[in-house]
C-alpha cells in the first residue's frame, strides 16, 4: 500500500515504535583515499550523483549509495 508521502506508511505520532532514521549518505570528492570492505583500499576516480567510481589497482569499481561498505581514509 503506498500513500501519498510515497512508499514508505506515515509514521503516526502515537505509535509505540520510533520512526525509521534514514542512513547519512557519506560524501566523497575526487582524489579521495577509501577503504571498502571487500575491494580493500582505493582512490575516488569519478563522482556523479548516482554512484562514485573508485580504482582499487587491480580493479576499478562503481560503487552506489548509501556506501555502507566503504569509509574516508
Amino acid at each position: 500500500m503506498t500513500s501519498s508521502y510515497g512508499s514508505r506508511p506515515r509514521h503516526l505520532p502515537n505509535s509505540p515504535f520510533k520512526p525509521r532514521v534514514e542512513p547519512e549518505v557519506e560524501v566523497f570528492e575526487i582524489g579521495d583515499r577509501v577503504s571498502h570492505d571487500l575491494y580493500g583500499v582505493g582512490k575516488v576516480i569519478a563522482v556523479d550523483s548516482h554512484a562514485v567510481t573508485v580504482d582499487f589497482g587491480s580493479q576499478t569499481v562503481r560503487v552506489k549509495p548509501p556506501y555502507a561498505k566503504m569509509q574516508h581514509l
